[in-house]
């Protein structure tokens, strides 16, 4: 006898193919398991656990230095340019399609606009809905290189235009810090153009 496939099957299929595919082009950085070999920062990542473990060569001895996450460090939504929009507006700023409204008519803050979210393919209109989501999730560059950054550099990638997009504040929590061959989009058409800006951003780390 055969059973026919579930469109849940179907799609669970689907995406482990398209995630198999991302593998060998989004990450420039190889990461390893421990035991094996170390990526060219002197560390790698626990598969198990996804702890970032950094190795710094002290002679004929290797030390172990691990690094715990603590997003804290990753100083975000800052005012860089002293204008009073920190980076959270001028995100929902620049993403917007429609007419923006401020809070107490003030240009800071941003109350409403009109955004369609590239994960979900809806359209929003509060601005307290959308969250501001960093395409490479800021643990996900502590675990891979990013735990050996300076402050200064932490800062600058956590409020990288360039990493990040305007979405609905569900789609950004059902990813978290889920990489490509974890989590994608609902909206498959989107699947491309974020394989596009994944690869772009991890590119850009090195």
């Amino acid at each position: 006898t055969s059973t026919k496939p579930t469109r849940h099957n179907v799609l669970e299929k689907m995406k482990k193919i398209f995630s198999l595919l991302l593998a060998a082009f989004i990450s420039p950085t190889l990461v390893f398991s421990h035991p094996g070999g170390l990526d060219k920062y002197g560390g790698h990542t626990n598969t198990k656990t996804g702890e970032y473990h950094f190795h710094r060569n002290n002679g004929s001895n290797s030390q172990l230095i691990f690094n715990k996450y603590n997003r804290k460090d990753w100083p975000h939504w800052i005012d860089k340019d002293g204008d009073c929009q920190n980076t959270r507006a001028e995100i929902l700023i620049r993403d917007n399609i429609g007419t923006i409204k401020f809070k107490r008519n003030k240009s800071c803050n941003v109350s409403w606009g009109e955004w369609v979210c590239p994960y979900t393919g809806k359209t929003y209109y509060l601005a307290s809905g959308m969250d501001i989501d960093h395409i490479v999730p800021l643990s996900h560059a502590h675990r891979t290189g990013g735990a050996n950054w300076s402050r200064s550099q932490k800062r600058a990638f956590a409020n990288d235009p360039m990493n990040l997009l305007a979405t609905e504040d569900n789609a950004n929590q059902e990813k978290g810090d889920q990489a490509p061959n974890e989590w994608m989009p609902s909206r498959k058409s989107y699947w491309p153009e974020y394989a596009k800006k994944w690869r772009s951003v991890k590119t850009n780390m090195d």
